[in-house]
């Protein structure tokens, strides 16, 4: 039994020291490996550590700080950690966890007095389409119940490993209930490169010797595949797939075009936005279209190394995606000569530790780098200034898998799918209170309300479009289409039926934002307690209109002032909410009239008149 009061052996710390470089971007790795390996991170381990990576103490225990996966006091030789996301709320994980804690004898968020065990929420699991879900040592465990919860006190008890677990507690499905011409299988690996690498006007896909052109603005030595792969990317009109739609070829040769001594292709699979687990779903059935799309990128703007960053709480594809790469080496797919071309081109896998706030993609960076994930000044962007201050092309998953498609079949083909301003086709993670949750595949401009029919939820009252930072929807909106010219989206989509109460969810998403707010601005650091502050007041019977309209002013704060997308969305929400649900609030109300018995403004009258002011400044 290992406790926080007693000094840890420190040789597996050395051992895990002995694979990193002594580098400051190897920190955050390096702190997760001794996390799974001594479930805390110790303060002697910690001191080795920051020797290792030439940083201070101080800066180590600010990452521990910072990430939610990271402790520095004892978690227990079992650490579990429930989703607390809505949809799982809604199939009763919150009284699961409680039924857990009950059967250990433990508290919730505390280390039971033995060491033994610990019980967590948090705030979401990827694993909408199968839960109620948590995570045990960093492994999934899906489809909960008491019976199950049974099961998972016994085996803590008894001090089981959890490898000996059975294999139905962790089983992972993929639930792709729809497909379309994108993902009806996976391509063949090397295809879309094959594609790529070829001589301008050579329809075949096989092997060639190529000329090389050198561009005379950088110096570096071009393949005319290249620039053939980024005019078809120009013909696809593939847009990003995060959500705000930036065309992929314009940031592809912007990257490209800017001098620079190395360049960077990152790939982000930090989807923590509840709701969303489609890159679960591309990481493991189509990982090689993902790894592809990424080399070539890397071919496109003359870039040799990607990254691969991915979230904590899908370390359960670690093995699959390490054995991936390591077959693409082998098949020349990656490497110092990848097919035979000269093109040199890698992937490292850089693991995230529990913070949404990394899926924007400066703060991505700033994590990639060893700091705490917060996100940079807007400009420059990335693409010019991003990882180490390279140029750097960052986009998602679904992004990348779309890229290696279109080398394979041509930008035409992919544009003559969706809509006129959102071409090809956008996979849509479907949870919540409908028949079929799971992946669905459409082309861009399908209806909602088809969504609903085919997922077996046309009784909804509600959709969460994107997640809690996106769009609520009522069931007059359901002929609205998915696409950037009218509901934007990530991909996300929550159905509510209708006995639910949409305050509820307000509440859950309002207690998300402020767990996640990186603290970098004030407006959003206080903003999003003081609007969490204000629906439990609401939720206890306390509140009045009073402080509804204090919500409509924070909010409308947010947006305007807080210094990254988090911040400037995180009241969406609650202002579709008081716009479409309004009942659901006023239900909850102490009173329905009641006005401030003090006036600041005119308690400051006789102030103005000793300072002879009356001007806008001196009012509140």
């Amino acid at each position: 039994m290992l406790r926080d009061d007693s000094p840890p052996d420190m040789e597996r710390v050395r051992q895990i020291l002995e694979t990193h470089e002594r580098d400051p971007g190897e920190l955050l790795q390096i702190l997760i490996q001794v996390q799974h390996a001594y479930h805390f991170i110790p303060a002697e381990a910690a001191e080795l550590v920051a020797d290792h990576v030439r940083v201070t103490r101080a800066h180590v225990r600010g990452l521990v700080g910072f990430y939610s996966f990271l402790s520095d006091t004892y978690l227990g030789e079992y650490v579990v950690y429930v989703s607390d996301n809505i949809t799982d709320r809604m199939q009763g994980s919150e009284g699961l966890a409680t039924y857990l804690c009950n059967r250990l004898g433990a508290k919730l968020g505390v280390t039971r007095a033995d060491g033994l065990a610990s019980v967590h929420f948090t705030s979401c699991t990827g694993m909408c389409d199968q839960g109620p879900a948590a995570l045990v040592n960093g492994l999934p465990l899906t489809r909960l119940t008491r019976l199950r919860m049974d099961d998972v006190a016994k085996l803590i008890q008894a001090r089981t490993p959890v490898a000996e677990w059975p294999a139905e507690f962790f089983r992972v499905e993929d639930n792709f209930r729809r497909s379309d011409v994108m993902f009806r299988r996976p391509t063949e690996p090397g295809a879309a490169l094959r594609a790529a690498m070829r001589r301008g006007g050579d329809e075949t896909l096989k092997e060639i010797q190529y000329e090389e052109a050198v561009d005379p603005s950088s110096g570096h030595a071009w393949r005319r595949g290249a620039d053939e792969t980024l005019k078809e990317l120009y013909r696809s009109d593939l847009r990003g797939r995060g959500g705000a739609g930036f065309k992929a070829a314009i940031k592809w040769e912007t990257c490209r075009d800017i001098s620079a001594p190395e360049r960077y292709v990152v790939c982000n699979a930090d989807e923590g936005e509840p709701g969303t687990f489609k890159d679960r779903v591309l990481l493991r059935s189509y990982t090689d279209m993902v790894f592809e799309g990424m080399t070539l990128c890397g071919y496109v703007v003359g870039a040799a190394r990607g990254i691969l960053y991915i979230r904590q709480e899908y370390w359960y594809l670690k093995a699959h995606l390490e054995q991936v790469l390591a077959r693409r080496r082998d098949d020349g797919l990656l490497g110092r000569n990848v097919l035979g071309t000269g093109f040199a081109f890698d992937i490292d896998i850089h693991w995230g530790a529990g913070a949404y706030i990394c899926g924007m993609e400066s703060a991505l960076i700033e994590s990639i780098e060893g700091r705490r994930g917060k996100p940079r000044k807007r400009w420059p962007l990335p693409v010019v200034a991003g990882l180490n201050r390279r140029p750097t092309v960052v986009n998602n998953v679904e992004t990348f898998a779309a890229a290696s498609m279109i080398a394979l079949k041509g930008g035409a083909w992919f544009a003559g799918h969706g809509t006129t301003h959102s071409a090809g086709t956008k996979l849509f993670c479907v949870s919540g209170d409908c028949e079929r949750p799971g992946i669905y595949e459409y082309p861009f401009g399908v209806s909602v309300r088809e969504v609903l029919r085919d997922c077996g939820g046309l009784n909804a009252q509600a959709v969460q479009i994107s997640g809690p930072s996106g769009v609520t929807i009522s069931q007059l909106e359901f002929d609205r289409n998915l696409a950037f010219e009218d509901l934007s989206t990530v991909g996300t989509f929550m159905v509510f039926g209708p006995t639910r109460d949409m305050f509820d969810v307000v509440r859950n998403f309002t207690h998300f934002f402020r767990h996640e707010s990186c603290g970098l601005c004030t407006p959003c650091r206080v903003g999003t307690s003081l609007l969490a502050n204000l629906v439990d007041k609401v939720a206890a019977g306390k509140g009045s209109p009073m402080d509804v309209e204090e919500v409509r002013k924070i909010s409308q704060l947010l947006k305007t002032t807080a210094h990254c997308g988090l911040g400037q969305t995180a009241p969406n929400h609650l202002i579709d909410s008081l716009l479409k649900f309004r009942g659901d609030w006023d239900k909850r109300m102490m009173v329905t009239d009641f006005a401030p018995a003090f006036d600041l403004d005119a308690a400051l009258q006789e102030a103005r008149q000793l300072t002879d002011r009356d001007d806008a400044a001196a009012h509140l």
